[in-house]
């Protein structure tokens, strides 16, 4: 058996893109905005139809890049996106550099992450001190709990089975808990130069071992020595502690409650084990070593008088298609589509292992609730038939994509009926190179991880990428989260 040929009884399948009914490839709203428009010109026509002339070419222009595609978006959204990159830059407003300000600029972190600030509270349950980070716009908390790495390739089915029913389990206590508002899974690849290997094994070799033994422990350990790398998982859940039937009165209680909620989420079972709850001290390390990755197995008592702010970055530029920040600079690629048809549940492999470059993959999910579920599906449902019905009026019949699509949501719906979940997720991935040199080498190795996924569509986060680098750390920041 290859590494691409599982059991069926391990495929999943059900990925669907959202896909609103529009008129000539165009959207709900871009179809509603094209009425108005077109409105608006007949209407300015009757007092000056030479107006025609020039405001039917334009409306054309607009609309034909509204309906056509670039690299899995609009057209318009994406030269939009890109005009107004151009003039951020043109105002620096893509560059950060660390200053010192007053209160409270002090101690935010750039972008996305100005508006978080760390905790450091007591888990009465463990009794050790635990890091939450505090969302001081919207009151949300996120808490993250380290993970152990392990794989389940070698487990028998019956187990990996096991492991993707309690997974769902799971989702499905996220989604009838109206305080859990999203939550994301992280795995950091860093590479390692085989330093840690050789410690690691001179520190567990038997002295009394055959001598025959020894011989072949440090033939492999001189043999190998960038075969190592440090995985560090772990995985964030963001909690509004408010949204309670009796609200906390302050902030003491909104942390006891978050913890609470994130205690009452059980992991056991979905193949991974629970190290521990991350401490404030964890949570610098992280956030501080994906700035600067050089800083990565440094003492915790370097972090240990660190503040907030000091975690991110020194300077830092967002590019277009990269980030360049301390020690590094980063690419970051967001997930396009799905494949259409059942996939193994090993998929991401290639994706997780280890390279040249430190390597960050999320998984950033929002279970929605059961009735809203249910609501997403029929209105997909809706919107599928409808294409269907008008590619018949204009062509004589619909296209057989359309009515796969129609079948793939009906499919979704009657998984829904049953008791499945409808979950909003997103796959983002992250490279790191030490120089700006390597950061084509760094774009090459991921781009052949992501092909060698065998249907993964993923694409650089044009325009978003000190975003989408900052939403893969537990700074309480998620894409898939609303405010």
């Amino acid at each position: 058996m290859t590494t691409h040929e599982v059991p069926t009884t391990l495929m999943v399948e059900g990925f669907r893109a959202r896909r609103s009914f529009g008129f000539g490839g165009l959207g709900r709203t871009a179809t509603m905005m094209a009425a108005v428009v077109l409105t608006a010109d007949g209407l300015v026509a009757t007092q000056e139809p030479l107006s025609l002339l020039v405001s039917l070419p334009v409306t054309g222009v607009v609309f034909t890049l509204a309906a056509a595609r670039r690299h899995g978006m609009s057209a318009l959204a994406y030269y939009w996106a890109k005009l107004s990159w151009r003039r951020a830059a043109r105002y620096d407003g893509t560059s950060y550099r660390r200053l010192l300000l007053p209160y409270p600029y002090a101690l935010d972190l750039p972008g996305v992450g100005a508006r978080s600030t760390l905790i450091k509270a007591h888990d009465p349950t463990t009794s050790r001190p635990v890091g939450v980070v505090h969302d001081r716009t919207t009151g949300y908390m996120t808490i993250t709990t380290l993970l152990a790495p392990g794989g389940s390739l070698m487990a028998p089915t019956g187990a990996v089975q096991t492991s993707l029913r309690t997974w769902a389990s799971v989702l499905d206590a996220m989604s009838t808990d109206e305080q859990i508002k999203g939550a994301a899974v992280t795995i950091q690849i860093t590479p390692g130069a085989g330093e840690a290997l050789g410690d690691d094994v001179a520190v567990r070799k038997d002295p009394n071992a055959p001598q025959l033994a020894k011989q072949i422990i440090d033939e492999l350990v001189r043999t190998t020595p960038h075969a190592t790398a440090s995985v560090a998982p772990w995985m964030s859940v963001t909690v509004d502690p408010n949204a309670s039937a009796n609200p906390p009165a302050d902030l003491a209680e909104q942390v006891a409650e978050a913890l609470r909620v994130v205690d009452s989420l059980d992991l056991s079972g979905t193949g991974t084990d629970i190290e521990r709850r991350a401490t404030d001290v964890d949570l610098r390390r992280i956030v501080r070593s994906a700035y600067d990755p050089a800083v990565f197995n440094s003492r915790d008592k370097e972090f240990e008088e660190l503040g907030w702010s000091e975690c991110g970055p020194q300077a830092a530029d967002d590019g277009w298609e990269e980030y360049s920040h301390d020690g590094g600079v980063s690419t970051s690629w967001v997930l396009r589509e799905m494949p259409r048809r059942p996939i193994p549940y090993s998929v991401l492999l290639p994706l997780l292992a280890p390279g040249r470059y430190q390597r960050r993959i999320t998984i950033s999910y929002r279970v929605l609730d059961p009735y809203e579920g249910e609501a997403v599906l029929e209105r997909e449902i809706s919107h599928a038939h409808q294409r269907a019905q008008a590619t018949a009026e204009v062509k004589g019949r619909a296209k057989w994509s359309q009515r796969a699509d129609a079948q793939r949501a009906e499919r979704a719906a009657a998984q829904v009926a049953g008791g499945a979940q409808v979950v909003d997720w997103t796959l983002m991935v992250t490279a790191t190179a030490r120089r700006t040199a390597d950061l084509p080498a760094a774009r090459q190795e991921l781009a052949r991880a992501v092909k060698a996924t065998r249907g993964i569509r993923m694409r650089s986060a044009y325009g978003a990428q000190a975003a989408v680098f900052a939403a893969q750390l537990p700074i309480g920041y998620s894409p898939l989260v609303k405010d």
